[in-house]
């Protein structure tokens, strides 16, 4: 088994807030993350696939074609974008980075080659904050 891993950068901007709670106890719960003026991050996207390497080509994944996959099906959709707003499948969520890893996850694993699997999305937020998230 080969794991290789595709670093990707997109920034975005959000706020967490649950619809469902008063405008305090969001600020109670998110804190300046609740912010109505939303706010913003430099996103780093590590996607991990793994499997057999191709004895014809000596790759797992031809990385273009990683790289072109991972552009299409989820930086198109997030960059420079509001997640709460503008991103298709965060709609009805709360814009966690936990669920922005789990909705990245489900743009990419149907999209791989029959002899790939999808092993991990790593998602960091800031330099000291990050996801990871293995489906």
């Amino acid at each position: 088994m080969v794991y290789l891993t595709r670093l990707e950068h997109f920034n975005a901007a959000h706020k967490l807030y649950n619809p469902a709670w008063s405008k305090e106890k969001n600020e109670s719960v998110f804190g300046v993350c609740a912010n109505e003026n939303w706010h913003g991050h430099n996103f780093d996207l590590f996607v991990t696939i793994k499997g057999e390497v191709d004895e014809d080509t000596g790759f797992l994944m031809d990385v273009k074609k990683l790289s072109k996959l991972i552009r299409e099906k989820v930086i198109a959709k997030v960059d420079h974008k509001n997640l709460n707003l503008d991103v298709d499948f965060l709609q009805g969520k709360i814009c966690s980075t936990e669920n922005l890893a789990m909705g990245i996850w489900h743009q990419l694993a149907p999209h791989l080659p029959e002899n790939v699997q999808l092993h991990c999305i790593k998602l960091y937020e800031t330099a000291r904050i990050y996801v990871e998230y293995f489906g």
